[in-house]
């Protein structure tokens, strides 16, 4: 079994260098925003693509210095040979071009796997680490860093404590730093979705601009994970806050029940409760209380529950017209890549805040599969 980490690249668009997370009262309203899991696809392909049209540009190219990264478009860019470079699909600035020259990876057109992927004992980073995207610009005690930590469906539940520690692991490399300020933990098939707990009062109705929601707690039957599961991926997280790598630790789409419940069994409790309320919409009564009593902090996001659909991982990987090519069919024996069923594990994705600024430095996504040849 190979371990496959895919990796985005940390540069933010004018819309990440914001405030991602604030203080609000009771009904919260939001700016439309861009969903998680097309930001975190869209984010991989464009990291893979950007890394194999570096290695195509890299001094290490063929002789004749052709190249054919991916995907159809060349921004006008020319080989060596004055040959256009083009894509997999073989056009080359919208046009068909069957004398374009030299080939890589067995006639593929891409380059070889070695050259812009890294394999450490059985991890394969896709593509590989760049060490001068590592680290931030100032001092760590300058920033909030916040991670959080998604598991998908599905998955073995057994490995979730030392996926924790490695999903962890992962943002301490890339950002160069001891520590991280809160990680809060998403567990799968839980959904708090405009959720109103105050039945003697509303009859189970939230308000909303758009008329009463009806409220109600999703979870995919077969998907969410049992109590034990997640009281011990929890332990995991306190393991990791007494070392002193955690400051805060916190969980995603908990209702009031629920987190009652659950921080009766925890030796840390969570200090922060982050819940998805859609466009807008009052926050349950009991949740209120049930927060303040304990001095949980209440925060809202706009991720996925479901951050990465099953087959994404493959469609980015494969050979496909938008694949990077890491991934071939069985009938491919020969060719430079990989064979074998795709597991998707976890997702990580953290965001580096300018404390005194408000503004978002650094801010990315890990995802880990298993890769069974």
């Amino acid at each position: 079994m190979t371990k496959l980490i895919l990796s985005t690249s940390t540069g933010l668009t004018f819309a990440d260098r914001r405030n991602i997370l604030n203080d609000g009262p009771s009904v919260l309203r939001r700016r439309p925003v861009e969903k998680s899991n097309h930001e975190l696809t869209t984010s991989l392909r464009t990291h893979l693509h950007d890394a194999i049209d570096d290695a195509c540009h890299s001094p290490i190219s063929p002789p004749n210095g052709d190249c054919l990264p991916l995907n159809g478009i060349t921004n006008g860019n020319t080989t060596s040979n004055g040959n256009a470079r083009v894509f997999g699909n073989g056009f080359a600035n919208g046009h068909r071009d069957e004398d374009v020259q030299g080939h890589l990876n067995g006639g593929t057109g891409r380059p070889l796997l070695s050259s812009w992927t890294s394999r450490v004992g059985d991890t394969l980073y896709i593509p590989s680490i760049d060490p001068s995207s590592m680290g931030l610009a100032e001092e760590t005690s300058q920033y909030d860093i916040t991670v959080k930590l998604f598991f998908l469906p599905n998955t073995a539940r057994s490995r979730r404590s030392t996926q924790t520690k490695e999903a962890i692991s992962l943002v301490l490399q890339q950002l160069k730093v001891k520590s991280i300020d809160l990680v809060i933990v998403s567990f799968p098939g839980i959904s708090f979705v405009a959720e109103d707990e105050d039945e003697q009062n509303s009859n189970g109705y939230g308000c909303s601009e758009l008329g009463p929601v009806k409220s109600t707690v999703s979870e995919a039957p077969g998907d969410a994970d049992e109590p034990s599961t997640i009281l011990e991926t929890w332990h995991a997280l306190e393991e990791l806050h007494l070392q002193g790598t955690i400051g805060r630790l916190g969980v995603s789409e908990f209702g009031s029940q629920r987190l009652a419940q659950f921080i009766k069994q925890t030796h840390i409790r969570p200090s922060v409760d982050q819940i998805n309320l859609r466009d807008c919409c009052t926050v349950p009564k009991p949740l209120i209380s049930l927060a303040h009593r304990e001095g949980i902090e209440l925060l809202t996001h706009s991720d996925c529950t479901n951050i990465l659909p099953r087959g994404t991982i493959r469609e980015l990987l494969g050979r496909g017209e938008r694949g990077a090519g890491v991934l071939i069919s069985s009938d491919s024996s020969g060719e430079d890549g990989l064979m074998g069923d795709v597991e998707p594990q976890f997702v990580v994705k953290y965001t580096a805040v300018v404390r005194d600024r408000g503004v978002v430095e650094n801010k990315g996504y890990f995802a880990m599969a298993d890769l069974n040849e």
